[in-house]
């Protein structure tokens, strides 16, 4: 990339580790939105003065109200894949926060039933499209031996968010008028509009702006990641590998719909929906929509069901640190089938508790639900967010992701609309019934993506066609320049290190930029 063609960066810009962490914080604040939307409902649902605003709604009704949202979200989440790749991930970041903002306010004033469900609904826009672009955005510029820690940390921001929401209600709920409910929704107001603020100020994704032709602003963002160094060696051969894999779809003559999609990488477009589907159907929102009428089924009353739903939520944003170091060394895989069997442990033994119903119950369902969503936010919680957006490629990832994220909120609204009803009518039965799916959730077998370069993931899913024009390449590259440029990210090619390795996390964490279980493509 010519020097003339990219300007310098101005001393005040934000550049290599500390523009990272900005980034992250900020797509964090995106998903801790809908954690928070998520959580917010289950507090005010049994307050006497909501109860008593809305007539005292049935189990059904209570269901719609709680699970709109994921109709919202589930209709913006199919198409965020053709709003992601028109005017990128961060106008889509954000449109989807002014949106949820919008939402919000709908819900903080609303005059009745149907006005709160408008504004459920509404908020359920904003969410899909935050839920299907934030994943994208935030793989998109993570380096990919760290790629799954910074993905495990957006996901604690999400459960930060719902734990934010339960507090809240708690806090709200000795406040004797019907601000005990609204001042709850309208958080989510100021959320959404700091959001909105900051995505102005965040880059572009870099990967996204070489596909639309805008490289010279992504070779900016690339060696702003970097440490702002335009002539940086690892930052010119990330740029070239991504303009590499950009002409080379291009030059296939294939197309970018879904049609296309689901024939040539259908096994992956299955891998992604079906992660998402099991994280839902595994009950987690059982627990997340209406954990306090959980614990009052156990003999928690009223506060006191709030109370031990706040409790709940620390231990299960405490849940979602260790991936942050386990993700990128144990691997997505290794995570997975650990938390589907505890899991499953837990939700049949809350059933069991529940049957008996001794003097011990009450307790016993607590730590039972807090093994629970423990094992959650460690396992399931996280990685469909991060699994899809790593296996699709660049031409159909916001396509691909949005079909995952849709199936994510089409089970959601299942069990958010049901389990009002289910608890009534199956009472201690629903929680074993959950225990099955963890069960059935650790026969599927997902590839390990660990440490492989979004370019190069081809390869993890045996596409010898793709490989096979992969290795033609490395063997006329070798021929002309002696070596194959490769992922800045995975391999230092340079004798010292990089500036950008040297962060406080990358210190904590003691990362490195070797890659131990992966070896990119590369001439002898």
């Amino acid at each position: 990339m010519p020097e003339s063609q990219v300007s310098h960066p101005s001393s005040s810009r934000l550049v290599g580790q500390p523009l990272l962490y900005a980034i992250s914080i900020f797509a964090s604040l995106g998903v801790f939105l809908f954690g928070y939307d998520q959580g917010v409902m289950s507090g005010i649902i049994t307050g006497p003065h909501f109860r008593q605003y809305f007539d005292y709604p049935g189990p059904l009704d209570l269901g719609t109200m709680v699970a709109i949202l994921e109709i919202g979200a589930f209709i913006t989440s199919v198409a965020a894949g053709r709003v992601g790749d028109l005017i990128g991930r961060k106008g889509t970041l954000f449109v989807g926060a002014v949106v949820f903002t919008i939402g919000g306010a709908i819900q903080t004033f609303t005059t009745g039933f149907w006005t709160m469900i408008t504004g459920r609904l509404v908020s359920g826009f904003g969410v899909g499209l935050l839920s299907t672009i934030v994943p994208i955005y935030q793989s998109e510029i993570s380096p990919p031996n760290h790629r799954g820690a910074l993905a495990c940390m957006e996901f604690t921001g999400n459960i930060i968010g719902y734990s934010s929401s339960v507090w809240t209600d708690y806090f709200c709920s000795f406040i004797d008028s019907d601000l005990s409910w609204r001042i709850p929704l309208f958080m989510q107001c100021v959320i959404g509009a700091i959001l909105a603020a900051g995505s102005l100020v965040m880059p572009e994704s870099p990967r996204w702006l070489i596909d639309t032709d805008k490289d010279s602003e992504g070779m900016r963002v690339i060696a702003d990641l970097h440490g702002g160094d335009i002539h940086d060696p690892s930052a010119i051969d990330e740029f070239q590998e991504i303009k590499k894999t950009v002409r080379e779809e291009r030059e296939s003559g294939e197309g970018r719909s879904y049609r296309i999609m689901w024939r040539k990488y259908k096994r992956r477009v299955l891998l992604a929906m079906s992660s998402q589907a099991f994280a839902q159907l595994n009950g987690i929102n059982v627990i997340s929509y209406y954990a306090p009428r959980v614990f009052e089924e156990a003999g928690w009353i009223g506060r006191q069901a709030i109370l031990m739903t706040g409790i709940n939520s620390v231990i299960y944003v405490l849940s979602t640190l260790p991936p942050w170091y386990l993700v990128d060394r144990w691997g997505r895989r290794t995570i997975l089938l650990s938390g589907a069997v505890v899991m499953s442990a837990a939700l049949v033994a809350t059933g069991w508790w529940m049957y008996v119903d001794v003097p011990h119950t009450p307790n016993a369902v607590v730590i039972c639900v807090i093994v629970f969503n423990a094992a959650f936010g460690y396992s399931w919680g996280p990685i469909p967010w991060l699994y899809p957006p790593e296996i699709m490629p660049l031409s159909v990832r916001a396509k691909g992701v949005s079909l995952s994220t849709a199936t994510n909120w089409f089970f959601n609204f299942i069990v958010g609309e049901m389990t009002p009803y289910l608890q009534e009518l199956m009472a201690w039965r629903l929680y074993p019934m959950h225990g099955f799916s963890c069960a059935c959730s650790f026969i599927v077998v997902y590839p390990e993506t660990k440490g492989v370069p979004l370019e190069e993931m081809d390869t993890v899913f045996g596409e010898e066609e793709r490989e096979e024009r992969l290795e033609n390449d490395s063997e006329r590259t070798s021929l002309v320049a002696g070596n194959f440029p490769t992922n800045h990210q995975t391999i230092n090619i340079n004798p010292r290190p990089l500036r950008v390795n040297t962060g406080w996390l990358h210190r904590m964490f003691n990362w490195t930029d070797e890659r131990t279980q992966y070896e990119p493509i590369r001439a002898e």
